[in-house]
């Protein structure tokens, strides 16, 4: 099968709101993978109505039936396919949350923006906990209803439901502990952080980051650590190889050449890193997802 990918463009139902839900009804009686891999930005909730369905979202692997709720996280690669010939049914939610950010969401600025790990890593959880997974779903629908019928306030009304769907993936994550206090300096840290996202391919000096921000060098270093809970330099290395993720996938070109790509001159530190977060080699991480891909070294 052709494992392509694509960094999906998603089209907003409301530019405020940046959210676009939407039903997809599937009647095909094909059954293959989905030929391309996707990733967007955006969060993606995902509510069974009718029918079953796979899907990978990179190397984890889930069948929903009607009624489950599934989150993926941002840029993170996923393919779907039907698994019989019945009809399929399920609504699709996605909304950016950059504007959602805001001074209490920022206190856990931490847990949603996937340092430590994907949103979809609470996908085990909301399949355990019937209570979490109904109150997920009953939201999407509020959502739905919400951005479909936009009747006065509809704004105001879907976005607390956004927030609400937010709180439920926090509140019920027994693995989460409380974010601290420094969270609330989040917002400061903007900057570095868009800076860091656009200049991933290119060498990153914290001496030019402490300048930007009118800092000096070692208080920025303690400043980041204490704010971000990880040094400057972790940091852009978990934001290099989650890149690097991507490109696995979806590039058809060397390993050499990714790691060039996420800023990583030297491929042996490459290969080293990527061991480290991963607990696997490039390669081994790619057969997992798409054993028919191929990469030249």
């Amino acid at each position: 099968m052709n494992l392509d990918a694509f960094d999906e463009r998603i089209k907003y139902m409301s530019n405020l709101l940046c959210i676009h839900i939407y039903q997809l009804v599937k009647t095909y009686t094909r059954l293959g993978w989905n030929p391309r891999w996707h990733y967007h930005k955006e969060l993606e909730f995902l509510y069974m109505e009718e029918g079953r369905m796979e899907i990978r979202v990179q190397d984890d692997s889930y069948l929903l039936e009607p009624g489950d709720v599934l989150v993926i996280g941002s840029m993170q690669p996923h393919i779907t396919r039907k698994v019989d010939e019945h009809r399929l049914v399920y609504l699709v939610l996605h909304f950016d949350l950059q504007p959602y950010f805001d001074p209490a969401l920022l206190l856990h600025f931490r847990f949603f923006s996937e340092i430590d790990r994907p949103l979809s890593a609470l996908n085990e959880q909301i399949r355990q906990k019937a209570e979490m997974k109904s109150e997920l779903a009953r939201t999407i629908l509020r959502i739905r209803d919400e951005m479909e019928q936009k009747t006065k306030g509809y704004e105001i009304a879907a976005s607390l439901q956004v927030k609400h769907l937010l709180l439920t993936l926090l509140r019920y994550d027994d693995k989460e502990p409380a974010m601290p206090f420094e969270q609330a300096n989040a917002p400061s840290l903007r900057p570095v952080l868009d800076y860091v996202e656009k200049h991933l391919s290119e060498k990153i000096q914290m001496a030019d980051i402490s300048g930007m921000m009118n800092m000096s060098y070692h208080y920025f270093s303690k400043y980041f650590k204490k704010v971000m809970g990880l040094s400057f330099v972790e940091y852009i290395n978990v934001q290099r190889i989650k890149k690097a993720e991507r490109l696995l996938l979806t590039e058809e070109t060397g390993i050499t050449e990714i790691s060039g790509q996420v800023g990583i001159a030297n491929t042996a530190h490459f290969y080293e890193l990527f061991k480290r977060y991963n607990n696997c080699t490039p390669r081994e991480y790619i057969r997992r997802l798409a054993p028919m891909h191929t990469l030249d070294d």
